[in-house]
């Protein structure tokens, strides 16, 4: 074997090893696409994931900055060429892509196209989605030993994006079964604690005016079923820590969170983030729980049409930033004060800082920044 034979096959044992190694499918979508571009050389490099009727559920970038696809536009729909190799198994090999009868336009913003190379991702018959790269970046575009590495990386892609979606979904069967358990131990334990200590309050206050011993006798039971109601809440509480931040920290456990809410409500519910230091547990989930409160208010009160979760490293803090472009409110009307002031009262507790900045009719934004030293 040559030593550029074994050079190439290094190339593509590591780019498998970096998609199989992932499990959402957020992370192998992007490292699918990251490592088709490097394998192959090529200057852009696009993953498309068919969505209903003629929308993507997925696409995803490599090679182009956050400016230019801010420049380009929103997600494009399934036309075109991208529509079509999203129907047809067959790879598309062209020196340039304008030549295809199906190429339609791209918006002023894109970058200039020319060799291409898109290779659909199988498995047991069904288009996963579909591997766009263009503009070979040594003379000469896309060759057919190109093609034969992007089509064994997309078969193992196939795998790996197939594993990450059952791994998904086992996931959120876990949290179904975790909230039945949750249910279960508030009916069994709290609801019943909380039962005895009504109707030993009532007796109390039926006894009051009648005999005082026996009423604050009642009494007394009454603060020790209070004690025992409130421990037990604590531990279930406590038990409700997301597992994903212990392993993965904020960032990871807030993105999984909003790609869930993303699924199930109608406004497009986004993540956008960067690597940030890990924190103090205590401030990991104050951060998360605050993340949690603000994008259920955004979903429930803001008629919005998109809601973005934004998770940064500030200089010395982690930032978290909850904005909605929906219809906006009065922070000083007493109706909001109870979930700014719960929110506000963690962020205190974690050492942060919580600011709500939102106008009628102009979106809401809400900021916290917590310290990042242990």
């Amino acid at each position: 074997m040559s030593g550029c034979d074994r050079e190439e096959l290094r190339e593509v044992s590591e780019a498998v090893l970096a998609v199989t190694a992932r499990l959402s499918v957020r992370d192998v979508l992007q490292t699918i696409v990251a490592a088709a571009r490097r394998l192959l050389d090529a200057r852009y490099a696009a993953l498309g994931v068919p969505g209903p009727e003629d929308t993507f559920a997925e696409f995803l970038t490599d090679g182009i900055s956050d400016e230019q696809w801010k420049a380009i536009g929103p997600m494009p729909h399934r036309h075109g060429l991208l529509g079509a190799m999203l129907l047809d198994p067959e790879p598309v090999r062209l020196a340039d892509v304008r030549s295809h009868p199906k190429f339609g336009w791209w918006p002023a913003a894109h970058p200039e196209l020319a060799d291409f190379l898109g290779m659909p991702i199988v498995q047991d018959g069904a288009i996963l989605g579909t591997l766009f790269l263009a503009n070979k970046q040594v003379p000469g575009g896309f060759t057919a030993a190109d093609e034969e590495l992007l089509r064994l990386l997309a078969a193992h892609a196939a795998i790996a994006l197939t594993n990450a979606r059952l791994y998904e979904r086992n996931r959120e069967l876990s949290v179904v079964a975790e909230r039945n358990r949750i249910a279960r131990e508030l009916h069994d334990a709290v609801a019943q604690k909380l039962f005895s200590l009504r109707l030993t309050a009532d007796a109390a206050a039926a006894l009051v005016t009648r005999d005082a011993g026996r009423a604050a006798a009642e009494l007394v039971t009454v603060r020790r079923l209070a004690a025992e109601a409130a421990e037990e809440l604590r531990a279930i509480v406590e038990g409700l820590r997301p597992a994903d931040l212990a392993g993965d920290g904020v960032g990871a456990a807030l993105r999984k969170h909003v790609e869930v809410l993303d699924r199930a409500h109608r406004p497009a519910v986004r993540f956008a983030g960067e690597p940030v230091p890990r924190l103090t547990p205590e401030r990991e989930e104050a951060v998360y729980r605050i993340g949690q409160e603000a994008l259920h208010n955004a979903l429930r009160h803001a008629e919005a049409g998109t809601v973005t979760v934004a998770v940064l490293a500030g200089d010395r803090s982690v930032v978290l930033e909850v904005t909605d472009d929906g219809r906006g409110f009065d922070p000083g009307t007493p109706s909001r004060q109870y979930g700014l002031a719960s929110m506000r009262e963690r962020a205190r507790a974690a050492g942060g800082r919580l600011r709500v900045r939102s106008t009628p009719g102009a979106g809401t934004t809400v900021r916290l920044e917590v310290p990042a030293d242990a």
